[in-house]
């Protein structure tokens, strides 16, 4: 949970620099926050966590132990890309896109807070 809370900080804050923006490092940030989310709950569940950056596979392992969050299925698959390839070039996302993020990872932050009892 330390990890991800790291990583949603960083996209935070990223979030807000105006100068020079770095909207593919905070989607980056997103993504990676949301992963280990997910990994934190399957973890506190007992269940085995996979080495994966697929949000949708660790979705679909929650989702027994958490059925609610089946519901961020297609959200999740819009974040799948920010784990590699916005890192390569050629591959970009725009301001809207991380405003997007941001505001997706924050609504599962809090889900996944209360379901670990991090209110």
């Amino acid at each position: 949970m330390l990890k991800a809370e790291e990583d949603f900080l960083a996209a935070t804050a990223l979030n807000r620099r105006r100068k020079k923006p770095l909207w593919n490092i905070v989607c980056f940030h997103v993504q990676q926050a949301v992963e280990k989310y997910l990994k934190a709950r399957l973890e506190e569940a007992g269940l085995s966590v996979p080495k994966t950056h697929d949000l949708l596979h660790l979705l679909n392992l929650a989702a027994p132990t958490e059925p609610l969050w089946s519901s961020y299925h297609s959200a999740f698959s819009l974040l799948v890309s920010y784990a590699v390839q916005t890192r390569y070039p050629g591959n970009s996302v725009t301001k809207n896109d991380a405003r997007h993020a941001i505001k997706l990872c924050r609504e599962f932050r809090k889900e996944a807070r209360r379901a670990l009892g991090l209110h």
